[in-house]
């Protein structure tokens, strides 16, 4: 993968709490669903959290069988191996490896043998030389039946004993240990709908050990801002400040965008009431140069704002952007990435495209409605088509689907020329363009602004009939 040219980075921040002599954790989490990222991939994100003064890797991928599904077996030794190679990476860096493990699937919360097993994996990656760890019981199910529940009274009371039991466990083998837990509701939405039971925040406040880091992700799972004061209300049930899982730019849960805007909506006051930031960013590596530059701007105190970040980031991320005719030009690479900006917006030229889009279209084809959207979009379709000449071809697989689709839908817009209603395209057959159960299904329901969801007038019984950004006329 070739690495963008950059200005030396700032100096990194002092972000050393003189007060315990532990580092504020600021970095990247590894702990979206996907294929996990590769060895080599993983060495190149080292070397830029090391030039950002990003100083924490979480290793917890969903799809690492031994995370989760096989938590109970010992990784074999070809993967202990890879574990090794990268703890050591880390430390040569100067970068905090963190180990997570998930076992609220299936666990004995009431099982000395089940603790015995826990405590076998963190003897593992210890010999392997990490020194930190996390308990995750995220995503699980709601009300989950595990056993040894009912001894304890409740989910949280049943959690915090496993953690509190494995905490002192590994502070006798590693005193200085860091150690974190991820609550079953790790947001706001999911603690007012109760998810882990009536009362589940303050048991685990009250009962677990306040050596515990605990994450948090904000109001929502993916939280368009996280307020001071938001996080305040979460300090006092918690009793303590919680650590942010930031899945601003995560894109597991839609494999048709990704994101590459910048680290906002979180104030710089933030940082005082939280005790570590840490972004799950895209499932594809190279799509997060800009999120993360961005992110170690705002932990190590630039002052900037996020679309100032954002715009000289995606000034360093051009020389990927190189392909075998020569240097990219700054204002399509900016175009581009604001077509994938963050989950909640656009960015400024992507919005400029999307109005006069919406306009050609009511407008009929209007001379000046089409000259407006054309200009734009010109440049956008030639730079989604010139992808395909990338020298950095990590890059060009993982920009391939998105820019594909994006060309498409720019493609049959320019067909809009006034007159019939209705347009014509040999490039955009039924079944083929928009095509696949999936989509009969999107149409069946149409989002509103407020979250909620309005039937369509779609057919799902006609594959022809159906299209994801709105419902078909019938024909009857």
């Amino acid at each position: 993968m070739r690495r963008p040219e950059s200005p030396s980075p700032p100096r990194p921040a002092d972000l050393i709490d003189r007060s315990t002599d532990v580092r504020f954790p600021a970095g990247v989490i590894e702990g979206f669903y996907g294929r996990p990222w590769s060895q080599e991939e993983r060495l190149q994100l080292f070397d830029w959290m090391a030039a950002w003064g990003l100083n924490t890797y979480f290793y917890a991928p969903k799809d690492d069988l031994h995370h989760r599904a096989l938590w109970r077996a010992p990784y074999p030794p070809e993967e202990e191996a890879q574990l090794r190679a990268l703890i050591g990476a880390c430390r040569e860096r100067g970068i905090d490896f963190v180990y997570g493990i998930g076992p609220g699937l299936d666990i004995d919360y009431g099982s000395g043998a089940e603790l015995q097993r826990l405590q076998a994996r963190l003897e593992q990656l210890m010999r392997a030389g990490c020194e930190h760890f996390a308990l995750l019981f995220d995503d699980i199910p709601a009300s989950p039946s595990g056993a040894g529940i009912a001894r304890f009274g409740s989910l949280a009371a049943a959690q915090s004993h496993v953690a509190n039991a494995l905490c002192r466990w590994l502070r006798q083998q590693r005193p200085q240990a860091r150690f974190l837990f991820c609550p079953t509701p790790y947001c706001g939405r999911m603690a007012a709908a109760q998810l882990g039971g009536a009362g589940y925040l303050e048991t685990i406040g009250g009962a677990l050990d306040d050596r515990i880091d605990i994450f948090w992700t904000g109001p929502d799972i993916i939280s368009r801002d996280i307020p001071v004061a938001h996080v305040r209300d979460v300090r006092a049930v918690l009793r303590r400040k919680p650590v942010i899982w930031d899945n601003l730019q995560a894109n597991d849960y839609d494999g048709n965008r990704f994101f590459c805007g910048p680290c906002s909506g979180r104030p710089p006051e933030l940082l005082r009431e939280i005790n570590g930031l840490l972004s799950n960013p895209n499932v594809e590596f190279p799509l997060n140069y800009v999120p993360l530059r961005t992110l170690s701007w705002f932990v190590n105190g630039d002052p900037r704002d996020p679309r100032a970040a954002y715009l000289a980031a995606m000034a360093e991320w051009r020389a990927s952007f190189a392909t075998v005719h020569g240097d990219a030009d700054l204002e399509d690479v900016i175009l581009f990435g604001d077509c994938f900006y963050l989950p909640h917006e656009e960015g400024a030229e992507a919005e400029a495209l999307v109005r006069s889009a919406a306009r050609l279209v009511r407008e009929g084809g209007s001379p000046e409605a089409a000259r407006v959207f054309r200009r734009r979009a010109a440049r956008l379709r030639a730079f989604c088509a010139g992808l395909s000449d990338l020298r950095d071809r990590p890059l060009f697989h993982a920009l391939n689907r998105p820019a594909w689709a994006l060309r498409e839908e720019i493609d049959l817009l320019g067909r809009v020329e006034g007159g019939p209603e209705r347009i014509t395209s040999d490039f955009h057959l039924p079944g083929t363009y928009r095509g696949g159960i999936v989509a009969r299904l999107q149409a069946l329901l149409v989002p509103q602004p407020d979250g909620t969801f309005l039937p369509a007038d779609a057919d799902p019984l006609t594959p022809a009939v159906h299209g994801v950004t709105g419902s078909t006329p019938r024909h009857d």
